[in-house]
């Protein structure tokens, strides 16, 4: 395929029923399959009230029927980034239900998408998809509250195309596969868009292990869409797949892991440096350690004030965005990371609101006030939690003893929170420190996580 196809052609393009589109296991989801499956929902969703409509997927084949289905049925696809309950009850104000692949127990109205595994022998037109369609994503913010994304088609489709640009020759005769879900941008970008753009079979189901990315089909030659948090974890006594490609974002890969990516899989990795809402910003691809960012084209970056703003024509605002991150320029136009300036941080390649946490936190009885912040123990990093108790609670952390206190707290966590964002690291104080400016010095604040409890 020559021309990235947009999203709005991927049905409609002149191309056989039975080019593959996705498989897992032993199936293998055809183009008419995923014809008849987005006709039969369209139909279901113009019956439907509703504008706004959550997907929350485990299967990618399945998020690629919902996602199209409500684009021609003139809906509004809404990626929460999560399929919990408990915050699909919080967040129901911002959609009219939600589509999944499972049935979930929440008390909003869900529909369960499955394949009819029946082919559209002759395709009839859908309706069209309007160039003003987006989707909206949500994403941490850094006052706490989910902050809401909004990406046109046009910028997704515009995305892909930039992307095949870089890879399209390297990807070409490559299966996708990923340990990364295409609830949020980039899985959404690089494993969903930029395959079905290019043409390219994509598996189904996420890997979480290494014995899973061991464990594919020798016969064929994939792109591993992944990150850091997987890649170093690889158990390199396993046979690897044939690969061809090697993507990892979501935080710096450090040099180790670079060097073992490639003696393993015989690739040495791209890495891609972004967010969801800037989308790709830059790539690397290091065979040495001293390689900084590039800028794909039509990315211009430039310092203001003490923060960086990123022009590109991804961003949809004209004047660009400011970045989260801290960035040194060489003469050549590339880059180096240098830290973060606010507080959302990475634990494990995930985007974590300091302040979200600490809202959570101050949900728990008997909490008056908390902090969290990133601790590094053992060279393992997480979130650290700092409480004040008020005297009931603090009596009961006394006598129960801090292991089941602290077990307690995470297992009442858990069900508001992704696991990776629950504090691993506990501290009760009778007052959290300030300084004379009555603001929190969190560099302070860690300090207390190197005593002994």
């Amino acid at each position: 395929m020559n021309q990235p196809l947009p999203l709005a052609q991927w049905l409609s393009a002149p191309r056989s029923n039975d080019t593959p589109i996705a498989w897992l296991g032993e199936h293998t989801w055809t183009l008419g399959q995923l014809r008849y499956d987005v006709a039969t929902l369209v139909t279901t969703l113009q019956q439907r009230d509703g504008e706004r409509w959550a997907l929350c997927f485990e299967n990618s084949y399945l998020f690629i029927v919902a996602l199209l289905a409500t684009l021609h049925a003139g809906k509004t696809p809404v990626i929460p980034g999560h399929s919990r309950v408990s915050l699909l009850e919080e967040q129901r104000a911002l959609f009219n239900g939600v589509l999944s692949d499972s049935t979930l127990a929440w008390s909003g109205v869900t529909l369960k998408i499955q394949s009819a595994y029946q082919s559209a022998e002759h395709h009839e037109p859908l309706p069209a998809i309007a160039e003003t369609r987006y989707v909206e994503l949500f994403t941490s913010g850094s006052t706490g509250q989910p902050r809401r994304v909004v990406k046109p088609i046009a910028c997704l489709d515009q995305e892909a195309t930039l992307l095949a640009g870089r890879f399209a020759a390297r990807l070409a005769g490559c299966r996708v596969v990923a340990s990364v879900v295409p609830q949020h941008l980039y899985g959404l970008t690089f494993r969903i868009f930029l395959p079905m753009a290019l043409g390219l079979p994509l598996h189904a189901a996420m890997l979480y292990y290494t014995e899973q990315l061991a464990a594919l089909s020798h016969e064929h030659h994939y792109a591993f869409i992944s990150s850091p948090a997987f890649l170093k974890r690889l158990d390199r006594q396993l046979t690897p797949p044939p690969a061809g490609l090697i993507l990892s974002a979501g935080g710096v890969l450090p040099w180790e892991q670079v060097v073992q990516t490639a003696n393993w899989l015989g690739v040495w990795p791209d890495e891609i440096y972004g967010s969801t809402e800037t989308g790709i910003l830059a790539w690397c691809h290091r065979q040495r350690q001293d390689i900084s960012w590039q800028p794909f084209p039509g990315v211009r970056i430039a310092a203001e004030g003490d923060a960086f703003r990123a022009i590109s024509p991804l961003i949809h605002h004209a004047n660009g965005l400011l970045l989260d991150d801290i960035l040194q320029f060489d003469d050549s136009g590339r880059f180096r990371l240098q830290g973060r300036r606010d507080r959302v941080v990475k634990i494990e390649e995930k985007r974590v609101s300091l302040g979200e946490i600490e809202q959570r936190l101050l949900e728990l009885e008997g909490v008056c006030e908390a902090a969290a912040l990133p601790i590094t123990q053992g060279g393992r990093q997480g979130i650290g939690a700092l409480l004040v108790l008020d005297e009931r609670a603090r009596q009961q952390w006394q006598q129960s003893g801090n292991a089941a206190q602290e077990l307690a707290w995470r297992r009442a966590l858990l069900p508001r929170m992704e696991p990776v964002t629950v504090p691993r690291y506990w501290r009760v104080v009778d007052e959290i420190p300030v300084n004379s400016m009555n603001k929190r010095v969190y560099a302070q604040l860690q300090e207390l996580f190197h005593e002994t409890p």
